[in-house]
């Protein structure tokens, strides 16, 4: 008996206490382009734009450029279809989602001493859904080589047998519960039946196609609330600080299933698996960014704004439940259900996405139109889950480097008003934050919108939509068989903006 609890306690040592991995690091570090309708219209454009209350989501003396008071709320509706391909079949599933995106306000202050070089001063708060992380995604197919069993074998593999047999799943670490499920359900069997066991073998039939079912489904956000302070100097030259807040809460469901079809013999294997998990993200963040945009001409205005790193505090909670069925000549045994029935919860964690340069020009045509550009580079291999000196986290780190780039974005709008008319659209280009281009690939959309002055009231309605292709193991070790998706999302954005 010591001899085992000896056993347990040396394997618990070489296994992390964690989950994470690069998918959700990814997950915060990217962001959308979410904002009023108008910023949405020409794709975020507005680094050197600036008069806009979304805009300091890109530049934040875009506030210093409002002459009045203004207040602004936004609701959009969200789109989103995945088309996924898994060996040649195809699957196609779509996700719907309404939401209140925007609400802030600015607040400008002009200095009645003509002799002052300092202007005016704006104070602006606002909240943006700057990501909606719901999505559905379902893929199936039949995969000719592998099955799930070699996700449960890379764990289980190297883990002395005493511990599958004598541990309770929740005294485990992550790896060590993983292989710890696929044994009480037998989807392997120890080489020897000896304590100090550490090889296995599979109990799936290895001559058979293997036909997977998974269901991926999302629900979420990534908020930020944005407090601002801006001021111009002699009209000429626009300053900037966002001091910035983010709120994390995301709920995942993910159901992987297998039917494997291979002849059945006088031995039980293997025929059926489903493998559930839930997961529970929730947490703060901090941010700030500083800003510059300088009128050169009356029509010319070039932008420059940095934006740090975001970091988060962040907490997991995570569940799992697997069943397995096995089947012989004779018939079926009743399912091996292995449900734990315990929430996993993992100490909180660090989270450092990457910082941001953003260079912009705007072109403003007298009041009949204008052109703006913006250029940004975001270095993706910089994000970093933290304490650093933790093990895990620290081959996590050093995965992220090395597959993760400094990515390159375009952005650009254009504006052309008729009466109290504005027609609008825009393009906008993200670079994938991969090195293979595959994992994730590049986005590319367009957008489109229209406004209507009333006076002291606005109203603004947009269209945009980009498509992204990805290609993601649907396990990070084991099975790394994936669906290839091609991912295409749409949003129309509603602005009602109240001139004070």
């Amino acid at each position: 008996m010591k001899k085992n609890i000896l056993l347990i306690l040396v394997s618990l040592s070489f296994y992390h206490l964690h989950a994470q991995e690069i998918r959700d690091a990814l997950r915060y570090a990217q962001s959308n382009i979410n904002g009023t309708a108008r910023f949405n219209a020409l794709s975020g454009a507005f680094g050197a734009l600036g008069g806009d209350l979304s805009s300091i989501n890109i530049n934040p003396a875009g506030y210093a450029i409002f002459s009045n008071n203004q207040l602004g709320f936004t609701l959009n509706s969200n789109g989103t279809t995945n088309n996924s391909d898994y060996f040649g079949e195809k699957t196609k599933e779509t996700n719907h989602s309404i939401d209140l995106n925007q609400a802030g306000g600015v607040f400008v202050f002009k200095n009645q001493q003509t002799s002052n070089d300092w202007k005016k001063i704006s104070i602006g708060i606002n909240y943006e859904n700057t990501n909606n992380l719901n999505n559905s995604i379902f893929s199936a197919g039949t995969n000719p080589t592998h099955s799930i069993d070699r996700y449960f074998l890379s764990y289980a593999n190297g883990i002395p047998l005493s511990v599958l047999e004598n541990s309770n799943y929740g005294d485990l670490g992550h790896g060590a519960q993983q292989a710890f499920l696929g044994y009480q359900a037998y989807v392997f069997n120890p080489s020897s039946t000896t304590p100090n066991n550490t090889s296995y073998v599979s109990n799936v039939a290895d001559n058979g196609n293997y036909y997977h079912e998974s269901t991926i489904n999302n629900k979420g956000y990534n908020g930020k609330l944005s407090f601002n302070l801006s001021s111009s100097f002699r009209d000429k030259i626009y300053l900037g600080f966002n001091l910035n807040t983010h709120f994390v809460d995301f709920r995942q469901f993910a159901r992987f299933y297998e039917d494997n079809n291979a002849p059945l013999t006088s031995n039980y294997t293997i025929s059926r698996i489903q493998f559930d998990n839930e997961l529970y993200t929730y947490g703060t963040g901090l941010s700030f960014q500083l800003g510059a945009i300088a009128k050169i001409t009356n029509s010319l205005r070039l932008g420059l704004a940095y934006e740090s790193p975001t970091w988060y505090r962040l907490s997991d909670e995570f569940t799992q439940k697997l069943i397995a069925v096995s089947a012989n000549t004779t018939g079926e045994l009743a399912p091996d259900v292995v449900n734990p029935n315990i929430t996993n919860y993992y100490d909180p964690y660090k989270l450092q996405t990457p910082s941001k340069w953003t260079g912009s020009m705007a072109y403003i045509f007298g009041k009949k139109g204008l052109i703006s550009i913006d250029y940004t580079l975001k270095d993706y291999n910089n994000t970093q889950f933290k304490p650093a000196n933790d093990a895990y986290f620290r081959d996590l780190n050093n995965s992220l480097n090395g597959l993760l780039i400094n990515a390159e974005e375009l952005r650009i709008g254009a504006e052309y008003k008729i009466e109290a008319w504005s027609l609008r659209g825009g393009y906008r280009y993200e670079q994938s934050p991969y090195k293979n281009k595959t994992t994730i690939g590049d986005l590319k959309g367009f957008s489109t919108g229209i406004g209507y002055n009333f006076g002291g009231t606005k109203l603004d309605l947009s269209y945009a939509a980009f498509k992204r292709d990805s290609k993601q193991g649907f396990f990070e070790q084991g099975l790394t068989d994936g669906a290839a998706i091609n991912t295409k999302k749409s949003t129309v954005t509603l602005t009602l903006l109240f001139e004070l």
